[in-house]
């Protein structure tokens, strides 16, 4: 299978990505809240947006985006430690999925 990226599909991988970034660093402060362990938040919430903005940065590559849909599921298993990420972590996925298809459909029609 010919995996190519597209622009489209690096602009709008990493914007999900970005804002997904963001939601996840901002699950920190409320896992701590919700009696979890400081240092597992942490390291969840800031390693999972530290790992959102590294793979949006290597979405030129064919491998950043299994790495990104592999982001999505540890998004959604976030769940676990604030459990309003299980609906959020989907959201990003569909996101994450409709971006990768859109931009590939809308930049094939006007390559043709």
């Amino acid at each position: 299978m010919n995996f190519q990226v597209t622009p489209g599909m690096r602009r709008l991988g990493a914007s999900v990505l970005g804002m997904e970034a963001i939601v996840a660093g901002l699950i920190t402060p409320v896992a701590i809240n919700s009696g979890v362990e400081t240092a597992v938040a942490v390291t969840v919430g800031i390693g999972l947006a530290v790992l959102c903005v590294v793979v949006a940065g290597l979405l030129k590559r064919p491998f950043a985006y299994v790495a990104g849909s592999i982001l999505q599921v540890l998004a959604i298993g976030t769940g676990f430690l604030v459990p309003t990420m299980f609906f959020l972590g989907v959201i990003f996925a569909a996101l994450w999925i409709t971006a990768i298809f859109v931009a590939r459909r809308v930049e094939g029609v006007t390559s043709r």
